[in-house]
């Protein structure tokens, strides 16, 4: 089943690219999303949650015509109904292809241009609508997922052994409540591979759930240590972990999961899925916190 996304994700791996002086739309590459999906029994037709993936370009930087450097931070962001993916290397070629190109009389302009011309070129590849914002150093910054607790601070860790490293949902486990309670947890040990490449990626996990039930703390820690051994593209494992996490809960029990993994190469990828049927003001306030959550801004 992977022939056709591995295929397609190494085309530019190991291999020496030329053309990255100057502005070139064809160093993109997508990769079809359906294959995972398919795998972990996610209906790609009918896709059991909403959700973002938001991508963070730390260095981007390109000239006006006068040759004035302009470099800022970049946001991307595109919805989990997306057909395809960008591979990560061929974004970092194409951005990079950037720094030498020419556009724009002044930094105003030349931001202008360069934000249609990224949104047209990954529009284009990905088969959907796809946002991009520039940062300044006066954007607000805030505190970010203040109410969600580490879960490794509510167990004893001498008491847990963990075995597994292959991913396995066998190990999650919950017990019923007495009413319905708001969670909110995070894990700052998250660690998988790139699918591609099989280098490692890190990263924290946010998990937000409505229900009467209640996952056990040591059990989901067990969970998602077992992604270390993983190969899989950041959105993958974000929709895999929601996809277990559900699996154990209510049908209506509200849930969100949101991994923030730290950057490689200047870029790092943010995925973020829901269910469907959240409160909208909920997703708003949640999303708005995903978006700058690793450099801390709120956009």
């Amino acid at each position: 089943m992977d022939n056709i996304t591995d295929k397609t994700a190494s085309t530019l791996l190991g291999k020496r690219i030329s053309g990255s002086e100057e502005y070139n739309s064809s160093l993109l590459v997508a990769v079809p999303r359906f294959e995972n999906r398919v795998r972990y029994e996610i209906d790609n037709e009918n896709l059991p949650f909403e959700g973002f993936d938001v991508w963070h370009a730390y260095e981007f930087s390109v000239l006006t015509e006068n040759s004035f450097p302009v470099t800022r931070v970049m946001k991307i962001r595109y919805n989990c109904s997306s057909p395809f993916i960008v591979e990560s290397k061929s974004l970092k070629l194409y951005l990079n292809s950037f720094n030498m190109s020419r556009f724009g009389a002044d930094t105003g302009e030349c931001l202008t241009i360069c934000k249609s011309l990224i949104e047209k070129d990954l529009s284009k590849v990905l088969q959907t609508e796809v946002e991009v914002e520039f940062l300044t150093n006066d954007v607000k910054r805030v505190e970010i997922f203040s109410d969600f607790k580490n879960i490794m601070d509510f167990v004893d860790e001498s008491e847990i052994k963990i075995t597994q490293f292959k991913e396995a949902p066998e190990l999650l486990t919950v017990k019923q409540g007495e009413k319905l309670s708001e969670y909110y947890l995070m894990f700052d040990s998250l660690r998988s591979n790139c699918r591609v490449t099989h280098q490692p990626d890190f990263g924290d996990v946010f998990i937000y759930y409505k229900s009467a039930k209640l996952i056990d703390y040591a059990s989901l820690i067990k969970y998602l240590v077992s992604f270390r051994s993983e190969y899989h593209f950041h959105e993958e494992c974000c929709e895999m972990i929601y996809k277990r996490l559900k699996d154990i809960l209510d049908k209506d029990d509200e849930l969100f999961v949101c991994a923030l993994y730290t950057r490689r190469g200047g870029i790092d990828i943010c995925p973020a899925r829901w269910s469907l049927g959240v409160n909208v003001e909920d997703v708003k306030f949640l999303i708005s916190l995903t978006t700058f959550a690793r450099c801390g801004i709120k956009q």
